[in-house]
C-alpha cells in the first residue's frame, strides 16, 4: 500500500471511530434520559404517590428493555445479512422518531410505548457500531478503538443531565430526536467494514440467530458474554436511578437526586473504560481486566449500602466511585464481539449489550423479590453479591481474545 492510500485509509478509520463515538453519544442520552426524569415526567402525567412512581417507573423501563431485547436480536441479524452501515442509518431513524413523540405523552401506557419502540431503536447502535471499529482498526489496536467510542459515548449521559434539568423532562426528549437526526446526516460518508464485504462473497450462512442455541458449547460462550456484563447495569439500573429510595432506606440527610446519580456515574464510568482500555492494552488481557473491575466494584457498591446518613454530595461521589469500577463497558462488549465469526460478530455484538441491559427485568423482579424479604439495603447486597459470583464464573470460561484475528467464519450447524 503507498504511503497516500495508507494515510487514505487511516483518515476513514478516524473518521469511522469518531462518527460510532457520536453515535454512542447519542445512544447513551437517550437509553438513560427516562432514568434521569423518571421522577419529575410521572409526577407531570398524574403520578403523584411515592409508591405508584416506583412501581409505573418500573413498568416503563421494563417496557423500554424488552425493546431493546428484541430490537437486538432484530438489528443483531439485519447488521449480519444486510450490512452494519443499514442498521446504523435504521436504528437512528427510528429511536429518534420516538424520542419526539416522546415529548408528547401525557399518560403511563403511551409513555411505556414510545419507550418501546425507542428501546428497539437503540439496541442497534452500539453493537453495529463496535463490529464496524473491531472489523476496519488492527487486531492490536482495536481496543483503542472501542475505549474511544466508550468515553465519547458515556458523556451522553452528562448533557441528557444537563439539559433535562435546565430546560425539562419534555424538552430533554425533543432535544433527544434532534441528535438523532442530526447524527443520521454524519452517517451517510460512513463505509462498510472488508471483512463483512467478504463473508458476502461467501456462501456461509449470516445471522443465523437460531444458530446459537443449536450448539451447546456456543451457546454456552454466548450466555458467558452475556452474563459477565450484568453487574454494570445493575448498578445503573436499580443502585443508581432508585437512590432516591435508597436515600430513605439509608436515612440520608437529602433526597438523593437520580439524574445527579446517573450523571456522576457516567462520568466514573467514561474513566473507567478509560483506564480499563489502557490496562487491557499494557497487559494485553481483558480477561485480567474485567476481573479486577468486577471485585473492586463489589467493593464500591458495598460502601454505598453502608453509608447510612450520606448526604447529597457524598452520594454523587459514591456514584463517581462506583461508575469507576463498573468502567469495564467497552472491554466487556469487545470480548463479546473477539468471540465469534464475522458471520455471527454482529448478531452477537448487537444482541449481547442489549440482553444485558434487558437483563434489567429478571433482576428488578429479583430485586423486589428480596426487598420484601430482606428489606431494601440487604436486597441491594444480596443482589450484587450474587451477579459478581456468576459474572466472574462466566469470565473465567471464555477464552482470552486480545490480539485475536477476526476474519473468519463461524460454523453454523
Amino acid at each position: 500500500m503507498t504511503n497516500a492510500a495508507q494515510a487514505k485509509a487511516n483518515r476513514n478509520v478516524l473518521f469511522l471511530v469518531i462518527v460510532a463515538s457520536l453515535g454512542y453519544f447519542v445512544d447513551i442520552y437517550d437509553l438513560l434520559i427516562f432514568s434521569i426524569v423518571r421522577v419529575k415526567s410521572l409526577t407531570d402525567i398524574g403520578i403523584v404517590d411515592k409508591a405508584d412512581i416506583t412501581a409505573k417507573g418500573t413498568f416503563i423501563i421494563n417496557v423500554q428493555m424488552f425493546g431493546l431485547l428484541l430490537g437486538g436480536i432484530i438489528w443483531g441479524i439485519m447488521g449480519d445479512k444486510l450490512g452494519r452501515i443499514k442498521v446504523l442509518f435504521g436504528s437512528i431513524i427510528l429511536y429518534s422518531a420516538a424520542n419526539f413523540v416522546n415529548g408528547f405523552v401525557h399518560d403511563v401506557n403511551t409513555y411505556a410505548l414510545v419507550r418501546f419502540f425507542a428501546g428497539i431503536g437503540l439496541a442497534g447502535e452500539l453493537g453495529a457500531g463496535i463490529t464496524l471499529v473491531s472489523e476496519t482498526m488492527s487486531k492490536e489496536r482495536r481496543g483503542y478503538g472501542t475505549m474511544i467510542v466508550a468515553v465519547v459515548g458515556l458523556f451522553g449521559a452528562v448533557l441528557a443531565n444537563i439539559v433535562a434539568k435546565h430546560f425539562g423532562w419534555r424538552n430533554a426528549y425533543f432535544v433527544g430526536g434532534g441528535l438523532g437526526a442530526v447524527l443520521l446526516l454524519l452517517r451517510v460518508g460512513t463505509f462498510e467494514s472488508g471483512m463483512y464485504k467478504n463473508a458476502q462473497q461467501s456462501e456461509v450462512s449470516r445471522g443465523d440467530f437460531l444458530s446459537l442455541f443449536t450448539n451447546g458449547k456456543k451457546l454456552l460462550k454466548y450466555l458467558y458474554c452475556i452474563l459477565i456484563g450484568a453487574p454494570l447495569w445493575y448498578v445503573v439500573g436499580i443502585l443508581v436511578t432508585q437512590s432516591q429510595e435508597f436515600g430513605v432506606a439509608l436515612k440520608a440527610k437529602d433526597v438523593l437526586n437520580a439524574g445527579d446519580g446517573v450523571l456522576y456515574t457516567y462520568i466514573g464510568i467514561s474513566v473507567g473504560d478509560l483506564v480499563a482500555g489502557i490496562m487491557a492494552q499494557i497487559t494485553k488481557s481483558r480477561k485480567l481486566t474485567m476481573m479486577l473491575f468486577l471485585l473492586l466494584s463489589i467493593i464500591c457498591v458495598a460502601y454505598y449500602l453502608s453509608s447510612t446518613g450520606m448526604s447529597s454530595g457524598q452520594f454523587i461521589k459514591i456514584c463517581f466511585l462506583m461508575g469507576c469500577t463498573v468502567g469495564y463497558w467497552a472491554t466487556f462488549v469487545t470480548i463479546a464481539s473477539e468471540q465469534f465469526g464475522t458471520n455471527l460478530r454482529a448478531t452477537v455484538t448487537t444482541t449481547v449489550p442489549n440482553f444485558v441491559r434487558g437483563s434489567l427485568i429478571p433482576i428488578n423482579a429479583a430485586f423486589a423479590f428480596f426487598k420484601g424479604h430482606y428489606g431494601m439495603i440487604n436486597a441491594g447486597y444480596i443482589m450484587m453479591i450474587l451477579l459478581t459470583i456468576i459474572s466472574l464464573f462466566s469470565l473465567s470460561q471464555l477464552q482470552e481474545t486480545f490480539g485475536k484475528d477476526l476474519n473468519y467464519m463461524e460454523e453454523t450447524l
